[in-house]
């Protein structure tokens, strides 16, 4: 019978299933269910319940967190699984026990058994929710229990990920190649670090990932690794094993009992979080070809939005979003809203091609309506707050800051310097944007700031007492100076 233990009352909350000896009912004194759970469903999780409130429900008492930080699920297999051998190894060596990153897709319930098979290890899967949605949390318990996993772990870090990881970039104004808003380069390294954590909680030798040989996803994982932690053992079973494509895991699946997902193959590689979501693959590939209109997700076609615009006022404090009309949210809450709003009026839709880490280039589709709002309002409130050489300064950093993430070292001393910096200058971008969202495009209408530069006493046409225009002209003899001298120069003067 397998039951449910509540193991750590404090920040994040452990549940933990064991498969109880015979007549034995309790663990740790905390908790217990008398009957199997199926699924996360069964758990009565929603989206807000993920975030740390109400964590865990069903026909028993709902536990709370102290505070809404992460949620951990244990899992012990109630049915019978093999267990891997203590010595002698797999095929490839020996490992005692794996944290798996592990969707439960088709690639990762197949490296599950791969592992075990091959590398004579436990295997530890790993699910952090970043806001990809609670339907692909769904029923990933009996998945993992399927493959052969001897735990499941489930961390909720849409929190942090928007407030340690997103809000910074944004700060700094990092943007890839012109276009990209780097939504699937910011979550690969709080993914990982977690992984890192669990590793750590578990007592794992070795982490691994289902991410391809040409990929960008693959460095970012395992630069987080070896930052954080270099003695983890990394396995990557795309770059061993003999698996070539989807027929091919079927096969492998079948011939060890794991269940094929049945449920309809994308004909797109879509990554989602709560930033954005990607799509590659299919006529996608040939750049010459327009996206098909049901391909999007997140956003309506332009064409079809509403045909009165919006308007809405961004709040901001120290070049991070605080407020969206005046009301005050959580980082993972205020823009989950923006999504919602900039998503009907058809915001944030890019198509791009890109020079991938690896040295290919990709085309990729992205939709990013809250993103591409929030970068519009600090970069528009900067305008006020910021003069001409910080502002300088800032941009060129920016492209590094984003080549630094894009390349997955989040955790190199450089991208930490940089972002220091961008904290500093901007400690006084305090105030708020009003925008205009109309058929997908964004427009600023206004701004204001307690710290602005802006004077328009100073500023005005109308003669002032602060700026005399005759002293312009002198300033133009000195600033120019150097092209007249050269000028004279060329002409023998």
């Amino acid at each position: 019978m397998a039951q449910l233990t509540a193991v750590s009352p404090c920040s994040s909350i452990n549940l933990a299933f064991h498969t109880p000896k015979r007549g034995s009912l309790l663990y740790h004194d905390k908790l217990s269910f008398p009957r199997k759970l199926h699924s996360f469903q069964e758990f009565g999780s929603t989206a807000s319940e993920l975030n740390g409130r109400a964590v865990v429900s069903s026909t028993c008492n709902v536990i709370r967190a102290c505070e809404p930080k992460a949620i951990q699920a244990v899992l012990s297999s109630e049915r019978e699984v093999e267990s891997a051998p203590k010595s002698g190894g797999g095929r490839r060596g020996k490992l005692n026990k794996v944290v798996l990153a592990y969707s439960g897709g088709l690639d990762t319930s197949v490296i599950v058994p791969w592992l075990r098979e091959n590398y004579g290890c436990e295997v530890v899967c790993f699910t952090a929710d970043v806001g990809q949605g609670i339907k692909e949390l769904d029923g990933l318990e009996e998945k993992a229990k399927a493959s052969g996993a001897c735990q499941l772990v489930v961390k909720d870090l849409k929190e942090e990920f928007v407030k340690d990881y997103i809000f910074p970039c944004l700060r700094a104004g990092a943007i890839y190649e012109r276009k990209y808003l780097l939504g699937t380069s910011m979550a690969r390294p709080i993914i990982a670090k977690a992984m890192v954590d669990v590793a750590r909680e578990v007592g794992a030798d070795a982490v691994a990932h289902g991410c391809t040989g040409k990929g960008n996803d693959q460095v970012r994982f395992e630069l987080t690794f070896f930052a954080l932690n270099p003695e983890l053992n990394v396995v990557a079973p795309w770059r061993e094993w003999d698996i070539q494509g989807r027929e091919d895991a079927i096969e492998y699946a079948k011939k060890h009992n794991v269940p094929v997902p049945v449920t309809k193959k994308s004909i797109y590689s879509r990554d989602r979080n709560l930033w954005h979501l990607s799509h590659e693959g299919d006529i996608l590939e040939d750049p010459e070809n327009e996206p098909k209109k049901d391909m999007y997700m997140m956003s309506v076609d332009p064409e079809d939005a509403p045909n009165q615009p919006e308007y809405i006022e961004i709040g901001i404090v120290s070049g991070i979003p605080v407020s969206v009309n005046g009301k005050k949210l959580s980082p993972a809450s205020l823009l989950a809203e923006l999504n919602e709003i900039g998503g009907r009026h058809g915001i944030g839709r890019i198509d791009m091609v890109e020079n991938r880490l690896v040295g290919m280039k990709s085309r990729g589709i992205y939709e990013t309506p809250g993103g591409t709002i929030l970068f519009s309002a600090v970069q528009e409130l900067e305008s006020l707050t910021l003069d001409r050489e910080t502002m300088q300064v800032k941009d060129s950093l920016a492209l590094k800051y984003a080549e630094l993430v894009y390349a997955g070292r989040w955790f190199d001393p450089l991208r930490e310097s940089i972002d220091a910096f961008m904290e500093n200058i901007t400690k006084t971008t305090t105030g708020s944007v009003t925008l205009k969202l109309y058929k997908g495009s964004v427009s600023v209408t206004g701004r204001t700031s307690p710290k602005s530069l802006y004077r328009q006493d100073i500023s005005s046409f109308e003669s002032g007492q602060i700026y005399d225009q005759a002293d312009a002209a002198g300033f133009i003899r000195l600033y120019g100076l150097p092209m007249r001298v050269r000028a004279m120069l060329e002409r023998g003067i």
